[in-house]
């Protein structure tokens, strides 16, 4: 079980608040890309990264490493950013971000990056190949398995059927080492998701699925590592997070505005942005004094 101390609180939020700003820096070199998605899983993923992932980025192909799926593709700014800060890659190369003949793709490609997992871009597939990868394990291993599949889902996806189809599969096999976390910030590219297709009751769907279901703030680092500690306990069918996140986190401009989904920063907006991350920092460390 991961122990969440002051000091290592403080660590996190400084660190994703650095993602962030790496996030925002090579949209804006880029001048295209999603701004509002990995803005706001950048305190999941930091988690992910820096507290709970058995991984080795100076061995990105090791047998016994957690394997992460990231099924909505577009928010790879995230990824890339935190795998950067994690050692996978220089923090330099995020401003090729969806460069020509970057290996840092609009949408993740394995075969550029070999320390990803999949190649992602459809929306929907992601839940599948965990799936798939939490069933082999499993076959492999058996059903004590050490090693943990971690899903990354967007809400907007649980309109696609092949999601749901992944999630009777999880359940039928009772996969305890497969974990979907759900960004529920409640926005797509054309709008907010209870106007466009409705999602609630989530948790009830996933509860008659017969999966384990927890509700957190995705911007709480307690809440995170709490969940990830009780999802790791749980044993005979899969855990879904739902993460109940702010599209943008960090960035008040940016918040809660679906039209954030899919278009980068201006150089000015982006200005505007770093300044405030910037505060934000100084912020976190005067309160931990």
């Amino acid at each position: 079980m991961s122990i969440l101390t002051d000091d290592k609180k403080e660590f996190l939020a400084l660190k994703a608040n650095n993602i962030r700003t790496s996030i925002i820096e090579s949209l804006v070199t880029a001048g295209t890309g999603h701004t509002a998605g990995p803005l706001g899983m950048a305190d999941i993923f930091t988690t992910l990264y820096f507290h709970i992932l058995k991984h080795d980025p100076q061995k990105p192909d090791w047998v016994d490493r957690d394997r992460v799926v990231l099924s909505n593709g577009h928010i790879c700014p995230v990824l890339y950013a935190t795998m950067a800060h994690a050692g996978y890659f220089p923090v330099s190369e995020l401003s090729t971000l969806r460069k020509f003949g970057t290996r840092l793709q609009g949408h993740p490609h394995r075969e550029y990056l070999p320390s990803l997992e999949t190649s992602s871009g459809p929306l929907g597939a992601g839940l599948s190949q965990a799936v798939g990868m939490a069933l082999s394990d499993q076959m492999d291993f058996g059903p004590n398995t050490s090693r943990y599949i971690y899903a990354l889902l967007s809400d907007g996806e649980l309109e696609e059927g092949n999601t749901w189809e992944a999630v009777m599969l999880g359940a039928k096999y009772k996969l305890h080492n497969l974990i979907a976390v759900i960004d529920r910030n409640n926005i797509q590219i054309d709008g907010y998701t209870e106007d466009i297709m409705p999602l609630e009751p989530l948790a009830d769907k996933f509860e008659s699925f017969n999966w384990h279901v927890i509700v957190i703030d995705g911007h709480n680092f307690e809440d995170i590592v709490d969940a990830f500690n009780q999802a790791q306990a749980v044993f005979g069918r899969p855990t879904v997070i739902i993460a109940n996140t702010i599209p943008g986190k960090g960035v008040h401009a940016f918040e809660r505005q679906y039209e954030w989904h899919g278009k980068p920063p201006t150089a000015e907006e982006g200005k505007k942005a770093l300044m405030e991350l910037r505060t934000l920092a100084g912020k976190i460390k005067s309160e931990n004094e």
